[in-house]
């Protein structure tokens, strides 16, 4: 059995051509393009089909998909100006199964596969995480996803996506609030993900300069996360108050979808923001700011959570859900 698993981002989309044979999975090609290199999917996905230069028809395809997927509807990526339509796309693939799963729905399904060496512990919680406990999946990137999983009688995980990165931003300090009414300035809706994603450090960052100087350039360069991660390592201190503050802003969020969903079987935190900035969430800064819940700190002190540091999850994931749909179908 051949099958093409993506995990298609904003910034970068991963695709691998599998082959299954007796269980055994073997990668026959493997590739990381950046999106911006291509007008729409079906440009990638022929790209991906020349480079992979492989002479059979892939029997299953799944794509990981930044954004709402509904069943027979055009898919229109979040922070991504692609449209995706199932049968122009399975026509170019010539595949009999094309399936559509959001983007940490994938990663959720890649949860159950990860091993040790795939994640740092960031809180142990109160006890040995549940066998069949909820767990949730969160992280920051080019955007912020949210997916939770919930096993069923017979312990099986069923994983269940979200836009919850969408939600409103909600201050937690006076800091804070002021950054509000700076992004309010820029966009008409401040969610979560305007602040915790890629963009928003360089959101952030702006906020920090003018908040601490006073002024703001006019024909300000925007700086990526790795760009002001980079600075505020290198001992800029407007940079270094940027990620303190985003840190914070991390802290605060992962603390609140711990009180919505209390994962005792495991909060985890990916994206490709996430590794890269493990030290500021292995501090006690982060763990000190996801616990400041008022009477309920004790019960976010509970919940284990973990830090992925697996970069392929995604990958993994949209190959876990390829393979299980060839097993039921």
């Amino acid at each position: 059995m051949n099958i093409i698993a993506g995990d298609i981002g904003g910034t970068k989309s991963w695709l691998a051509w599998v082959q299954v044979d007796a269980q055994v999975l073997s990668v026959c090609f493997e590739h990381v393009y950046a999106s911006s290199d291509f007008a729409s999917a079906e440009a990638l996905l022929a790209q991906f089909l020349t480079d992979a230069q492989q002479s059979v028809v892939p029997d299953s395809v799944c794509l990981a998909l930044p954004g709402p997927v509904q069943a027979g509807q055009p898919i229109r990526l979040t922070n991504l100006d692609w449209t995706l339509e199932q049968s122009a796309l399975q026509t170019l693939l010539n595949t009999p199964q094309l399936l559509f799963i959001n983007d940490f729905q994938a990663a959720a399904a890649g949860v159950a596969r990860l091993t040790v060496d795939d994640y740092v512990v960031l809180n142990a919680g109160a006890a040995t995480r549940q066998a069949s406990g909820v767990r949730v999946i969160t992280g920051a990137g080019t955007g912020l996803g949210l997916a939770w999983m919930q096993a069923d009688a017979w312990g099986h995980y069923q994983s269940f996506a979200t836009e919850g990165g969408h939600t409103d931003f909600a201050p937690a300090n006076a800091q804070q609030e002021r950054l509000l009414t700076f992004m309010r300035q820029r966009f008409s809706h401040v969610s979560w993900e305007r602040v915790l994603s890629g963009p928003g450090v360089n959101q952030v960052y702006q906020f920090c300069l003018q908040d601490m100087t006073g002024t703001l350039p006019g024909a300000l360069r925007e700086r990526g996360g790795a760009a002001v991660n980079s600075a505020a390592q290198a001992g800029d201190p407007i940079a270094i108050a940027a990620m303190e503050l985003f840190t914070d802003i991390y802290a605060n969020w992962v603390g609140n979808v711990a009180l919505l969903y209390q994962p005792r079987g495991g909060l985890y935190l990916c994206g490709g923001i996430s590794a890269r900035i493990q030290p500021w969430l292995t501090s006690q800064r982060f763990l000190d700011a996801c616990f400041d819940k008022g009477r309920m700190a004790g019960l976010v002190q509970q919940m284990p959570i973990y830090l992925i540091t697996n970069t392929r999850l995604g990958l993994q994931g949209a190959l876990a859900v390829a393979l299980h749909h060839r097993k039921t179908s």
